[in-house]
């Protein structure tokens, strides 16, 4: 069978493209296709522990079995989405690439609420000159860089699987705490120092289901999300994260 491997972030910098298609046999698994890519990009190999993977979108375990022409994501430590005509009217879920403000908040709300909604909570995420935490394998790079200031930020996201998570997370929050009404936005590309990354607002009739709905967002969202960040200093970058969780933290 033929498959096709998409590489994001660090692994497509190590490996110097985007995609490689594999040529497996019959039976194989998601184990099989990163043990065929590694074959190619042996620098691949030390991140296993923190790589994730993801079957036609679909976060996947490495005992899945492949079929011909499936697409297969290799998910390095994530940063925590492309707006979807399916959305319904109240909910608002993109990636952009161009920069947006604080009025983006008010925007939202303004597009969410009803006359029955006493609560609108909003979270604004922007870049900062400290460091984060660098993701697994990129801990020399880093301390190459120690004391010094971030220059600026550069996110990258798997755009229709980020879609495909933020759906999840939303039907979540409407389970768990009976907000319907909700908007996610995260920005892609390079965003200057001071800059707003995300935007998340959360609606409801009452003030506590929105403030827990406006945290859960954000914080899956981090966490679940395949959205990359790198940290520009003046002579290079260090991605940053942790290895992706697949689904709800209690699930």
């Amino acid at each position: 069978m033929n498959v096709r491997v998409r590489l994001f972030a660090v692994q497509r910098e190590l490996a110097g493209a985007r995609e490689v298609a594999l040529a497996l046999g019959d039976g194989a698994t998601v184990a099989d296709a990163w043990d065929g890519l590694v074959a190619l990009h042996p620098g691949l190999a030390p991140g296993r522990e923190s790589v994730r993977f993801a079957r036609n979108g679909k976060y996947a375990d490495a005992t899945t079995p492949l079929a011909d022409g499936d697409e297969i994501a290799m998910i390095p430590p994530v940063s925590g989405g492309a707006g979807g005509d399916q959305d319904p009217p109240h909910r608002i879920l993109e990636i952009r690439d161009e920069l947006f403000g604080a009025a983006i908040l008010g925007d939202l709300a303004d597009r969410l609420a009803t006359p029955g909604d006493g609560a609108v909570v909003g979270f604004l995420g922007r870049t900062r000159s400290t460091p984060g935490t660098p993701a697994p394998g990129q801990e020399v790079e880093a301390a190459r860089h120690a004391g010094r200031a971030v220059e600026g930020l550069e996110y990258e996201a798997h755009e229709s699987m980020a879609l495909a998570v933020l759906v999840e997370i939303a039907d979540e929050i409407a389970v768990r705490f009976g907000v319907e009404r909700l908007a996610i936005v995260h920005r892609t590309g390079e965003v200057p120092l001071g800059e707003s990354s995300i935007a998340v607002v959360a609606v409801s009739a009452h003030r506590a289901a929105a403030f827990e709905a406006a945290r859960y967002a954000i914080d899956e969202t981090k966490a679940r999300a395949p959205i990359w960040k790198a940290e520009r200093f003046r002579d290079g970058h260090v991605w940053i994260g942790h290895p992706a969780r697949t689904g709800p933290q209690d699930a």
